[in-house]
This record gives C-alpha cells, structure tokens and sequence, in this order.
C-alpha cells in the first residue's frame, strides 16, 4: 500500500466512540498485518503500535464512527475527541447549513483538514451569525461521508512548519477507503423522541481489483432528514387592530407555533473514489475524488401580518421565510510516486471547490407590492476554489549512533480564488412600493456592487529532519517558508523529541511556531444582508454591512490591510504503556496567537459622524470589518487512559476514558485607529465572549464495549462543560450536560448485522434561556453554541450487508 508522504507522525492515542478504539485494538492490527504500518499526521515514521510518538494523535476507524450511528461526520467526530467542538446552531442563515466545527477551543479557521493527506479546501459560507468561529470559514467535514473513510487522524499539535497556513491548533487527516475487493451496504431509520426529525439513510461502499496491481473503492451515500422544532408559541400581537380598536378575531385562531427552531430539513448526496495502481515496479499511480450535493431548508424570523415588511394579499396572515441553500462541493487530485536512486518523490496536483448558492422560499420582496413580487428568490452565490500542486522528496540517510536519518523537502504551490455572484434583481433591488422594506425577506439577494472575483497564490518550501538515534530517544525539526502574493512571506519552525525512560514510560514534548494567512474569504467577502439585532429594546430588523478591507468604506475609516495571525506553541506528555492492555497518555499545552481576525462588532452612523459620512453611499445601516485585533493565550491538557478486559466466557471489554480541557484569555486588544474613538466598539463583550467562552472549557468521554458471542453492545457517557453566550442584558452560561448513548448489535451470520440505538438516550436538552433573552418565549433554548443541540433523545435502527 501506498505511503501517503504528506502524512507522518506517531500515533499516540485513539479517542473514542461508543465502539471505542484502545491501544491495544491498534496494536494488535499492526501486528497482524504488518504491510498496514502505522505513519500518520505529524511524521514520516512508521511506527507499530499507538503510542511510539512524539506528539498526541488520536485514531478513529471505520467501525468506530459506525458504531456510534451517527449519521453526520462532524457530529460523530465531535463525541470521539472531546477537544473537537462541533455545535448545533438554529436561525443563523446559512450557518444552518453549514455549521463550524473546531479544535482546542479555538477558532475553526485554525485546525488543518487533509483528505489522503492531502489539503481539503474550505467552505465559501463565512459564518455572520452569533456563532463560535464567526467571521471564519470552515472546511465542510459532512461533505465527506462515513461510508468513504477508512479512519480520522486528529493531530493535536501545531504543524503549520509540516502543511503550511491554518495547523496552529492541529490536523485532521481523513484517509479514505482503500479496499481492493468486498465491501458493506448499510440502511439506517430514525428519529426523535418528540416525534420529529425523522431520517434516514443509505450508504455502500465496495472495493474493486484494476488489473493485477491496482485498487479501485467507490463509495456512496443518501441521506435525507426532517427538520425539527422547539420553538415556544409566539404570544405576539399578529394583526393590525380593527377600526375600533378591538382586537382582530384571528388573533384566537392563529397557529402560534409559527418559528422554527431545530435542526434544518436536509438531504445530502455523496460519492468518493480511491484508486491506485502500480504502474512500475517502484511507481505507483493514485487519485482521488469526491463529490457531494447538499439542499437544505431552515427558517427565518417570522413576518407578522402587521409588520410593513409583509404584504396581507400575499401572505394575509403573516410568513416564515425559508432560507434555502445548495450547497455543492467538488474535488479531485491525482499523484505518482516513484523511487529515484535513494530518495521517495511524490508529486500531486489537485483542485478542489465549494460553491454556496443562496436560495430563499416562502418570502417577497415589499418594496415591489404585491402585483409583482416574487416568493422565491435566487439571492446569489459564493464560491471557493482552491488548487494544490506539491513535489515532495523523502530518503534515509547513515547517521550518528548507527542510525538512519529521514530526510524530507520539497516545495508546493497553492491558489486560491473567491467568488461572489449577484442574486437575481428582485432579491436585492427597492421598487419603492409604499415605502416597504426592499430585498428577500429572511436573506436579501447579492447586490452587484458586492460581487467580487478575486484570487491570490503562495510557494512554499520545506526542510524536515526526524532521527530515532537510540532506542530510548527520538527527535524531530522542520522549517518551512511561504511567499504570499498578497500581504508577504512567513517562516516556521518545528522541534519535537520523545525520550523512554522505561520500557512502559515516555516523555515527549515541542515547541512550534506557526500561522495562518488571510483566508480569501476574509480577504474579499462584501455583503449587505438583514439582520435581527438586540440594541436593548428586543430584537428589531437592521441592514447590516460587511465590507472587505478593500472596500470605499473600509479606506474611509482607515481599517487597513490584514495580515497573518502568527502563533507560538508548547506542549509536553507523558506516556504509559501498562500491563494487560493499560495505556495512559497525558498532555499539556499552550497556544499564543498574535494578531487574530475577528469580525468586528458593528458600527453605526450614530457612533460617529466619521462612520455617517463613509456609509453614505450604501443602503447599510451599520457596518463590522475583518481586523487583526486581538492576541490571545490557550492553555489546556488532554488525557487518556485505555485498558482491555478478557471476562472469559462472559467475552471481552474494552474502556477508555477521555478528558480534554481548554481555556483561553485575551492577552491584549490591538485595534486599528478608528476615527473618533470608536476603538472598542470594533471587540465589544458579544465578541469577547465568544472567542473565550462560547465552547466548553471541559469535555469528557467514558466508552464501554462489550463482545460476546454475536452480541456487541456499547455505552458511552459523554460530558460537555460550561458555554457562555453574552445578550444585551448580560452573559449567560449554560451546561454542564451529560448524554448517554447505547447500542447493541447482533450479527445474524457472517453477512448481516442488525442494530439498535439510542442518542442522548435520557432526553437531555440544554440549559433554558433566561426570561429576558428568550424573545416573548419562542427561543426558549440558546440558538448557537449548545454542544448537545436542542433535539433530545433520537432512537434508530441499522442493518449492515457485507459482501
């Protein structure tokens, strides 16, 4: 099998699932099958068993994200490794549907995410809503489907002087399904217990012989999902008063379960291919490809019948717009790799893109009266593109002590472009209809003066280094520098070491530094959309802009070009490898990052007159910025202890326990000069809040799994720590939750399996809003942030074929 050379590094440690993956699992599968050494993120060693390396990497195979019966790959990663956050969000437009997900409580933009190894591009959604990681883009893991993957490596280290821009909080790796013959099909039904949220999908996956050397694994999956709602009654006047002022009858009969808040309706198709082929003895043709097309639909806030942004001739009794988004990502690469004399050269290319057009349903456009308004619009679309090209070079050569020294270089060369599509005229423009509101009500339409058609490049080149010099001790160092066609260049370095001081107990450390550049998003994202702000007399509807650094408005207020966020970054561990299947991994780390981008808070032309005279010429009615603003420090540890049981003729249990802590402080706010003092309205608490609070600090896992006979059966207690959200009346903080899951199997002969399951198996909901937060008692439940979403219990059943 094919060494993936942009993959490396010592595995130390398999987070869980309900099915979880111990050391001793891994173990025991690197000896049984020799040809499948374990080289993962972070290294170009190859290493045996688990725990050989210098850094904290967590393994997730197949059958553990199966195990769980999570049908989402964010999600099921989400409840393996309790350093990765990944919350619900309800009513945050097109974060509905595409939803952040992060490493180490920071932002999303910070954690790497490689396919085969091999780096996997971004969303083109920039999450605006009140979310954890808003102003980032995130790459969209629920685009590669579980059915696709043979295991996840989380590399919980920085290793941007390894891949360059945005490994500061670590690497996730997702190496695909890479089977030459058979294969599995897989049908599961489920919903809540509240009744709601029925879904259901299908997946298959089968491996194919090309010739007599080469590999061909295809892998497909649908997955359609209801939507579902906890929404409290809106008590809400919804009527104009009659003439005499009573009230309108329809008041008593209006269904007042009007908004909806929960999970959006959803369907999804995806299908991944993994081929390779030995051309040559010593040459190996590979590609890879994945294509996913995702449709989904969640609500706005409702329009009441009284309200001017409404028309009664077309909506006599009030609407909820549907925002409805397709979202579609494409990617492909193709590589050789060959043997030269002593060295290893690998050279790849790949593109890969994210498009995300904004659909809008069940809504109009005021401004144009009810005679020629649409109800659906097409509001305009965002796309990202990114296209990768590396050769890289790897050998051993003699070294001190008798030892080989693994030589890597090589130089890569990276573009990415962005662009912003105009919605169809009716979404955006103000027909002047009565004075009504203009654009798409729930999400106003692309103006062509937001369009934008924009790229930029970089090179890179890298030097590593990596020496087992004795039995006892191991070392690693990297250096790597890019060249940015926008705002400069950047060097980075990388030492690691690992020394065993017995035969069971090691310590292992780095130090690092890294950065991130600029996304293109953040570079070029321009829009004027309606949002509902709370300004301390409830939540009321305003234009809000957001304009790029290149923009007239942002020049105006001297908010000036952005520039890299670079980070410093320490970690120590200890290892345990104990009797009977005992592994201990401890880590501790910190994590400075200088010059982070925020997207600011908004500024309104009553803050200033500086600000009134710059947003003259848009119909904005406030505008934020992406700035680099702030330096923060993360500080955290990570633990997990593994242990194996034979019960005999009871069969086998296998436990791990898994704890990751986080917490990160403001270290210093640097703002750019804004005219007339408005510095601090640019970060104000909303934002502060939100980059330290909004994930929780602790997360924790206990999984049980026990075999016996044809019976598997799984249980795994999950802890999420506290969140805050800050409101206009104050901060609040939610949690802590637990949430149970359970599944038993039975596998009716060598072919079939049938499972059932239960999530959140004892109906845990979060932590309601206070009174003054909850919008008259509709939002009864945070909308973002809450790790354990806002559904409840959720019950299922599996079948599996294997062929």
């Amino acid at each position: 099998m094919k060494k993936y050379n942009a993959i490396a590094m010592a595995v130390v440690t398999a987070t869980s699932i309900s099915s979880l993956p111990t050391f001793a699992q891994q173990q025991d599968q690197a000896e049984a099958d020799v040809e499948e050494v374990i080289q993962v993120v972070g290294s170009r060693l190859s290493y045996r068993t688990a725990t050989d390396g210098a850094a904290p990497v967590d393994i997730i195979s197949a059958d553990d994200l199966a195990a769980t019966g999570i049908t989402e790959t964010a999600k099921a990663l989400q409840y393996a490794v309790p350093s990765f956050n990944f919350p619900s969000s309800s009513v945050t437009d097109g974060t509905d549907a595409v939803r952040p997900a992060s490493l180490r409580g920071l932002s999303p933009d910070h954690t790497l995410v490689l396919v085969n190894g091999k780096r996997r591009h971004k969303s083109a959604l920039v999450h605006l809503s009140g979310t954890t990681g808003r102003g980032s883009s995130n790459v969209d893991l629920n685009a590669i489907p579980i059915s696709a993957i043979k295991r996840i490596e989380v590399l919980r280290d920085g290793a941007a002087a390894l891949y360059g821009s945005d490994a500061i909080a670590g690497v996730i790796n997702i190496v695909l399904k890479d089977n030459d013959s058979g294969g599995t099909a897989n049908a599961q039904v489920g919903q809540t217990y509240e009744g709601d949220g029925e879904q259901y999908k299908l997946s298959a996956s089968g491996g194919f012989k090309v010739g007599d050397t080469g590999s061909l694994t295809l892998s497909g999956e649908f997955h359609h999902k209801n939507r579902t709602n906890r929404a409290g009654p809106d008590p809400r006047q919804q009527y104009p008063e009659l003439p005499n002022g009573d009230p309108d009858p329809r008041e008593e009969t209006f269904d007042r379960y009007s908004f909806h808040v929960g999970d959006a309706e959803y369907e999804n198709a995806a299908l991944f291919a993994n081929y390779e082929q030995e051309v040559v003895e010593g040459g190996t043709l590979y590609a890879f490809a994945g294509v996913s097309d995702r449709s989904s639909e969640s609500g706005a806030f409702y329009r009441r019948a009284l309200q001017s942004n409404t028309l009664t001739e077309i909506y006599p009794d009030g609407f909820l717009p549907i925002l409805a988004p397709d979202v579609k990502d494409y990617s492909a690469y193709v590589g050789y790799e060959w043997l030269l004399n002593e060295w290893t050269i690998d050279v790849s290319a790949g593109h890969g893109m994210s498009e995300f057009q904004y659909n809008v349903k069940n809504s109009l456009n005021a401004s144009l009266g009810p005679n020629v308004t649409p109800t659906s619009f097409e509001a305009g679309t965002l796309e990202n593109r990114e296209t990768n090209v590396t050769i890289d070079a790897q050998r051993f050569i003699p070294f001190l002590n008798n030892s080989d020294l693994s030589i890597a270089t090589g130089i890569s060369y990276r573009e990415n472009s962005y662009q912003i599509t105009a919605g169809e005229e009716a979404s955006y423009i103000d027909g002047g209809y009565q004075d009504r509101p203009s654009g798409s009500q729930g999400f106003s339409g692309f103006t062509p003066e937001s369009e934008v058609d924009q790229s930029r490049d970089n090179i890179g080149v890298y030097l590593e280094a990596e020496n087992q010099l004795t039995t006892d001790f191991m070392w690693g160092a990297a250096v790597r520098y890019e060249d940015y066609s926008d705002f400069g260049d950047n060097t980075s370095w990388k030492l690691s070491g690992r020394y065993d001081i017995t035969d069971r107990f090691a310590i292992r450390g780095a130090v690092n530094t890294g950065f991130r550049a600029p996304s293109v998003q953040q570079l070029y994202f321009t829009n004027v959309s309606t949002l509902f702000v709370d300004r301390g007399n409830g939540l009321v509807p305003e234009e809000s802009g957001t304009f790029n650094n290149l923009s007239d408005v942002a020049n105006a207020l001297n908010i000036g070009r952005l520039e890299p966020e670079e980070s410093q970054s320490y970690s120590l561990g200890l290892v345990w490898n104990g009797y009977d299947g005992l592994a201990v991994t401890l880590d501790a780390y910190q994590i400075a990052i200088d010059d982070r981008i925020i997207l600011s808070g908004d500024v309104s032309p009553m803050d200033s007159p500086a600000v009134a005279d710059a947003l003259a010429q848009t119909n904005a009615d406030n505008a934020r910025f992406f700035v680099n603003a702030v330096d923060t420090t993360t500080e955290g540890i990570d633990l997990v202890v593994s242990k194996d049981y034979d019960l005999d003729s009871y069969g086998s249990l296998k436990a791990q326990l898994a704890y990751g802590y986080n917490d990160t402080e403001i270290d210093s706010v640097n703002l750019p000069p804004l005219l007339d003092g408005l510095e601090q309205v640019l970060f104000d608490e909303d934002e502060r809040v939100r980059m330290t609070e909004s994930v929780p600090s602790s997360s924790a896992s206990l999984g049980l799994t026990h075999e016996m006979g044809r019976w598997t059966s799984n249980v795994q207690f999950s802890y999420f720590g506290t969140y805050s959200i800050n409101y206009s009346s104050g901060k609040e903080t939610y949690g802590p939750n637990w949430i149970t899951d359970i599944t038993v199997s039975y596998a009716l002969n060598d072919q079939f399996d049938i499972t059932v399951g239960a999530q959140n198996l004892f109906n845990e909901y979060p932590d309601e809003r206070g009174e003054g937060n909850q919008f008259n008692g509709i939002f009864k439940y945070p909308l973002t942030n809450s790790p354990i979403g806002f559904n409840g219990g959720y019950v299922y059943t599996e079948v599996e074929y294997r062929f």
